[in-house]
């Protein structure tokens, strides 16, 4: 990112920039990016099912952004259970839990286990493969609905429309004339959010993913129904996202406050998620 960034300056400044200095600007960004893990590691010891079920196990767990920066995920000790949807609700409103999965940064101390692998052992590739994404606020890319579902065409149409009827895209991609070799504009323009976001759930379907990261009524049918296999941490900042989940973790300053089922959280007198409820009940009223 640092070098992105700095490419993007150096590359769009207005003013008459001496090139010496651009190319030292560049070389110094290059010399200061640390470089990601590796794709793969050979000797890396992944049972071939893996995963199997989807327990996903943080011990000890402890996050920084960078040397020098403070604790971002402080201590995280808990299981989420295969099959689990567990929401995760940050009173600071981050979402380090689901940088720690993919390892978009690498642990401080502690460890991510998931089936009981360690995700730090394995290669970015073999584990970023195994997760799905499904974001708050989905893009598309140009190409047409079948690009977008199975860019790399590993599956067959019939499994593409079998993911797309689990998710309630089936009728409506069946509508276009083109189904699913219709086009796709950028950033999926020429569908609604809520399509999009459906369109992303049946392609994580497609993968098979035991855990997935997501960031109201069919998406939450979608949930009980095609995911009800699959471990899901969903990544929330409204209240009525949350309810539905197993259980709620309520993060505060990087630590783990609270961690019980959602109607629990909400009786039990003083609770940092039922005061997040009462203010949130305040603000529509």
């Amino acid at each position: 990112m640092t070098l992105l960034v700095s490419l993007f300056v150096v590359l769009s400044s207005n003013e008459v920039i001496n090139p010496t200095l651009k190319g030292l600007a560049i070389s110094y960004t290059i010399q200061d990016c640390k470089s990601e893990a590796p794709r793969h590691i050979r000797d890396a010891q992944i049972p071939e099912d893996w995963p199997k079920s989807g327990s996903v196990t943080f011990k000890d767990y402890k996050m920084k952004y960078r040397e020098n920066t403070p604790i971002v995920l402080n201590g995280l000790d808990f299981t989420i259970q295969p099959g689990e949807k567990l929401a995760l609700w940050d009173v600071q409103a981050q979402s380090s839990l689901g940088v720690a999965l993919f390892r978009i940064v690498e642990p401080a101390a502690g460890t991510i286990l998931i089936d009981g692998v360690d995700i730090s052992a394995i290669g970015l590739k073999d584990l970023r493969s195994k997760l799905s994404i499904i974001p708050q606020d989905p893009v598309l890319f140009i190409g047409t609905v079948r690009y977008n579902l199975d860019p790399f065409d590993n599956y067959t149409d019939e499994e593409i429309w079998e993911a797309l009827e689990k998710t309630y895209m089936k009728d409506t991609i069946s509508r276009l004339e083109d189904k699913l070799q219709a086009k796709v504009l950028e950033n999926g323009e020429n569908f609604s959010v809520g399509e999009r976001q459906l369109i992303c759930m049946a392609r994580a379907l497609l993968r098979n993913s035991k855990v997935l990261p997501k960031t109201d009524a069919l998406i939450q049918n979608t949930i009980k129904e095609a995911f009800h296999h699959c471990t899901m941490l969903t990544i929330a900042h409204r209240i009525n996202t949350v309810m539905h989940s197993d259980r709620i973790l309520v993060m505060d300053t990087g630590e783990a406050a609270e961690l019980d089922p959602p109607e629990v959280l909400r009786q039990r007198p003083n609770s940092l998620f039922s005061s997040l409820v009462a203010a949130a009940n305040t603000v529509n009223t």
